[in-house]
Order: structure tokens, then sequence, then C-alpha cells
């Protein structure tokens, strides 16, 4: 929510705001920079001056849409390496973009939430796309209910040694795990799972009294 204070210095037409940028790596890693020609400490973050990032216009959706935008920075951060872009590391790092008044850095505003959803690597820097947090709800969440095993041979939801059964292929079916691994207690389907035709089964041909005593 903006503050009534900030909202009236910008307002005014004062010019002394600029981003700042704080990105979560998965495994806690976290990096803050700001446009500013000097480091910025707002709300308890230290926005660093040395590796400023530039963005293009932030997008949101009245709806559950995941709004989007992109982002452009110099590997000047210590932190953003080559190895490290490369290798995926910031592939869906958590984003927060705040814009901050420099001359009252407890004036601060989020303008944007979200994810890095691919990062490419250029020349003179890396260019990021980014989605809101909107897209985490697109996320398929649980497991999906089947007749058939959704582990995969020897793996640690499976727990069978395939070394032990050499050239054998699973195919996630239930008397295969029974009768060829013995291995019925790590079964991951559902295999007495009613199908569709028990849903679609209509009155029986015989013996259906109209409900009629």
């Amino acid at each position: 929510m903006l503050d009534s204070e900030f909202a009236a210095r910008l307002a005014s037409g004062a010019t002394t705001t600029c981003l700042c940028w704080r990105l979560a790596r998965a495994e806690g890693l976290v990096v803050a920079v700001t446009e500013h020609d000097r480091d910025l400490t707002v709300d308890g973050t230290v926005y660093r001056a040395s590796g400023a990032m530039t963005a293009g216009a932030f997008t949101q959706s009245a709806g559950l849409k995941p709004g989007q935008a992109g982002a452009d920075g110099a590997l000047a951060d210590d932190a953003i390496t080559e190895e490290d872009l490369a290798g995926g590391l910031w592939d869906g790092a958590r984003l927060d973009v705040v814009r901050a008044d420099w001359e009252r850095p407890d004036l601060f505003v989020t303008v944007w939430s979200g994810r890095l959803s691919e990062v490419l690597r250029g020349l003179d820097g890396f260019r990021a796309e980014l989605v809101s947090l909107k897209a985490d709800l697109e996320r398929p969440v649980g497991r999906v209910f089947a007749r058939a095993c959704d582990a995969v041979l020897g793996d640690t939801r499976c727990g069978v040694d395939v070394e032990a059964f050499p050239g054998l292929a699973c195919d996630q079916q239930y008397g295969t795990c029974r009768d060829v691994f013995d291995n019925i207690a790590n079964f991951r389907g559902f295999p007495f799972l009613p199908g569709a035709d028990f849903i679609l089964r209509g009155p029986a041909a015989t013996g259906n009294t109209g409900g009629k005593r």
C-alpha cells in the first residue's frame, strides 16, 4: 500500500526516486542492487549501487493471468556470475522490485513481485524474462490418481534394485509390480480405482423395477 506521505511526494513531481531490485535464489542466496549511484538501505535490506539493472514496462492483470516484464543487467555484481547463469541457478529466482525515495529511504512501495522465468546471456550482460507470482497458480500441485504406478523403476519411490533385474522394464501395472518385481508394498498407483465404465454404467437391463415396490 502506498504511504500517504510518499504519494504526496510523488504527486508533487519529486524526482528523487529510484528502483531497487532484490533477487533471492531457491537455496537462499540474496542479491540486492539499485539503479541509484550509492548504496541504499530500504526496509532493512542494503541495495548495492554496483550492480544496476534496468527494466521494461511491468504489466499486471486484474484476473489470475500472470503479468510479465523484462529486465537487463550487467554482470557487475560478483554474486551474479557467468557460471551460475549458465548453470541455471538463477532460473525461477524470486524478484521483488521496490521504488524508493533516495532522500527518504523509509518511503518506498513494492511495484513488482515475480520470478525469473528465463535468463539469456549476451556479450555485455544478461536479459531476464519475468513473470509475476500469479504464475505459481498454474503449476500442478499434488498427484494424479490413476490405476498405473507413477514411480520410475529404481527411483526412491519405487525402491527396486534394478541391478537385480537386468534387462527388465516396468509397465507400471499392478500385476507386473506384484509378480515380476515382488514390490507391491511400494506400488504407487491405485489399481482398484473405478474407471470411466463404472461412472457411466446405467441401470441394469433386468431386475429394474423403476423404483416401485
